[in-house]
């Protein structure tokens, strides 16, 4: 989610993300005070001598800054920053799961049919119970957004249920 938001298409999705990240603050809030540990997987934009922080700082200054503001990560939040696609693949997602004793991850994010999907499809494929709100994911086109829930309910097992009605 935290995005420059100045790629072809991101005008487009911009919007569709507001609204996904407002039900994302309120799940994080609820994640908090369960006790659940808050993961940002993020991509590096292919900067690769960077680190999260500067990710950060970097799209204050972009049409992303109020997606920033809005999720801006906690002193107690992990992070992880991905080259590609998928959150699990070339990154330490795996061994940090793995020490915090995660079986469950709740997924949320953009693009629904990218990002949130291949991620899914490696969650799955390490057994891990997955949980996609449908209103914590944003697409360009809401079309895509439907594909990918209901292929990620499908294939992975994922509960998609909004995020209001998930349990910690």
């Amino acid at each position: 989610m935290i995005n420059a938001f100045d790629f072809d298409g991101g005008d487009r999705l911009l919007p569709r993300a507001l609204r996904a990240a407002r039900a994302i603050a309120r799940l994080k809030q609820r994640a908090r005070r369960a006790g659940a540990a808050v993961i940002y997987v993020n991509d590096n934009f292919g900067r690769w001598r960077s680190d999260f922080r500067r990710v950060i700082e970097k799209v204050l200054a972009t049409p992303g800054k109020p997606i920033a503001q809005m999720l801006q990560p906690d002193e107690e939040d992990y992070f992880v920053l991905k080259p590609k696609h998928s959150g699990f693949q070339h990154t330490s997602l795996s061994v940090l799961l793995a020490h915090l004793g995660v079986r469950k991850l709740i997924l949320t994010g953009v693009a629904a049919e990218f990002c949130v999907l291949f991620t899914a499809h490696d969650a799955y494929m390490r057994e891990f119970r997955l949980v996609v709100p449908r209103d914590c994911v944003a697409s360009e086109r809401a079309a895509d957004e439907r594909f990918a829930l209901a292929h990620m309910r499908k294939v992975t097992k994922a509960d998609t249920r909004v995020s209001a009605r998930v349990r910690f």
